[in-house]
């Protein structure tokens, strides 16, 4: 399984929640198994996107720093 994102949502200068419902409604465009990325610079975002992982039963991979923001990397699993 590889852990590079097979789509990226743009959510950069959005505020929490929107780059939640970004990634609700985009989630579906990845296989099972396969990785989406939302890019995010709103501080609640570093939490708000673990917790939405959890209780929706995705996988949350990584943050990885952007020059602006973040790329968080959930892994779909149903």
């Amino acid at each position: 399984m590889s852990d590079q994102p097979l789509v990226t949502v743009e959510a950069i200068g959005r505020k929490c929640p929107i780059p939640i419902i970004m990634l609700a409604g985009r989630i579906r465009e990845v296989p099972i198994g396969s990785v989406i990325a939302v890019t995010a610079d709103d501080p609640a975002a570093r939490t708000d996107i673990p917790s939405w992982c959890r209780m929706k039963m995705q996988e949350f991979v990584a943050e990885v720093p952007l020059s602006r923001g973040s790329a968080f990397h959930i892994r779909r699993m149903y």
